[in-house]
């Protein structure tokens, strides 16, 4: 799995050198909450489980807590990971069943390299233009309150757009986009430029969409860690919003609560722009279905609407489980395959964590309260998706950077779209372990929710609401300091 441009190390091998701390190194790892002894600076940000990789393959390595069997079958979740899924009828059960409306045709499609997706990259300008979504989707609903408290779908393009179709069947439509300026500056006069996006559905192949229609932009997040990120306690998250709440000031986190299909209960939702889906075994098998059509026991049938009539009668793949029963075209055992594979890719290692740039921005980041969202680490417990158990992954002190909860992040970023508990201002607090890999993994470093970010400062300045007092700490640094901030993110 390690290409040219990749680096990986297990602790096993190459183990790392800890060297003794001076006294501005503890007060620097003061700031952060919940350091244990051997490792306050967090560089192991998975805990027993973290891999020390660079490049290309940074996010695609496994827990280095997993043993040989378990190996074997991330490497056969991998494989339907990244293989592309081929229409119905085929000579292969296996793979077959694409569509009839997708927008990838593998998980990897999207999460290139298991990493972050990105929006078409256009300058700024009036002029809407049209380019395939790679790694990013429209989310589409309509007002009112749907199934168990979510989204209502829009009538006939349902609630996510998809631009792409089988041979026989309309796509959906297109997306068109374009930029628009946002010019600002800081104290000591240094000029910025923000880009603004917009977004516009076009070409649509079944007649105009609900004039109420909300729509909202995702890119496709990395998944290094993501396990991990499931096997927080809930009990932590929502002590994340009680210490909130008791606090001073603005900053005053939510959990959002959500549906889940596998456990057939209203859940603490986690994962998601919106903190909208609670269980990585959902995430996944709602992936398959809205991003490639691919159906599952929980999602047997396609989304096709009523008024998308050659949709309806497009061939379904895959072979039915019972006598009777639905065809599926992913088997229970093949999705959980694919759940294990994401659950258990690694987080990598920090790097730079000691050297003085970083530390010194690890103390603005703290004094800018970005710490009180982003929260830094956390013990692990039992995760609650399917088909992983291993104990190794229990009792980790992980460094993710989030409290995983909802925030108001101002009129700026605001979608409008409610998503269960999460209203049309509020988003998740992304974690921030692995951004400074991006450039490595993707080629690119877009961040925010919908990509419009190019780097770490210009996510900063993006961010209004209960993060505007924090904002207006970082306009007033000089530009030492907001390379400093930078240069400790990047190291995370």
């Amino acid at each position: 799995m390690i290409g040219r441009r990749s680096a990986v190390r297990h602790r096993t091998l190459r183990p790392v050198v800890w060297v003794g701390l001076g006294g501005g190194l503890l007060a620097a790892a003061a700031l952060l909450q919940a350091q244990p002894a051997d490792d306050p600076l967090g560089e192991r940000t998975g805990g027993d489980a973290t891999v020390y990789a660079t490049g290309r393959n940074a996010f695609s390595f496994p827990l280095a807590t997993l043993e040989d069997d378990e190996r074997t079958r991330f490497a056969v979740g991998n494989s339907f990971f990244r293989r592309n899924w081929v229409e119905a009828p085929a000579s292969t059960t296996a793979r077959d069943g694409l569509g009839p409306h997708f927008i990838a045709r593998s998980c990897g499609g999207c999460h290139v390299q298991d990493g972050r997706g990105a929006p078409p990259d256009f300058r700024a300008g009036l002029q809407p233009r049209h380019e395939p979504l790679v790694g990013l989707l429209i989310r589409l609903s309509v007002p009112g309150v749907g199934a168990h408290g979510g989204v209502v779908p829009d009538p006939v393009y349902g609630d996510q757009f998809n631009n792409a179709a089988i041979p026989g069947v309309r796509p959906e439509g297109r997306v068109a986009m374009h930029w628009t300026p946002v010019h600002g500056r800081f104290a000591d006069g240094t000029r910025y430029t923000l880009r603004q996006p917009h977004y516009r559905l076009t070409d649509l192949g079944y007649g105009p969409t609900a004039p109420d229609l909300m729509l909202s932009p995702r890119v496709a997040p990395q998944l290094a860690g993501v396990g991990l990120l499931e096997a927080i306690p809930a009990a932590e998250i929502e002590r994340n919003a009680a210490e909130q709440a008791a606090q001073p000031g603005p900053i005053k986190g939510q959990p959002n609560r959500v549906w889940d299909d596998y456990a057939q209960q209203m859940m603490l939702g986690r994962l998601g722009w919106k903190a909208n889906v609670a269980t990585l075994a959902h995430q996944t098998a709602g992936a398959f279905l809205g991003d490639i059509g691919i159906t599952s026991r929980h999602h047997p049938e396609q989304t096709c609407t009523p008024a998308q009539k050659d949709c309806l009668a497009a061939p379904h793949g895959g072979r039915a489980e019972a006598p009777g029963g639905p065809a599926l075209e992913i088997d229970d055992r093949t999705l959980a395959d694919v759940v294990f594979y994401q659950a258990t890719l690694a987080p990598a290692a920090r790097r730079q964590a000691q050297d003085p740039q970083v530390l010194r921005g690890q103390r603005l980041f703290a004094q800018a309260q970005c710490a009180t969202c982003h929260r830094p680490s956390y013990v692990t417990a039992a995760p609650p998706f399917p088909g992983f158990s291993s104990p190794k992954v229990v009792g980790q002190r992980i460094w993710p950077y989030t409290d995983l909860l909802l925030h108001d992040m101002g009129p700026a970023l605001a979608d409008g779209r409610p998503d269960f508990a999460a209203n049309g201002r509020q988003w998740k607090t992304p974690p921030l372990w692995g951004v400074g890999l991006l450039r490595d993994v993707n080629g690119h470093q877009r961040l925010l929710h919908d990509g419009r970010a190019n780097g770490v400062l210009e996510a900063v300045l993006w961010h209004g609401g209960e993060a505007e007092a924090s904002r207006q700490q970082v306009l007033q640094w000089s530009a030492a300091d907001r390379a400093a901030l930078v240069a400790f993110v990047e190291s995370l």
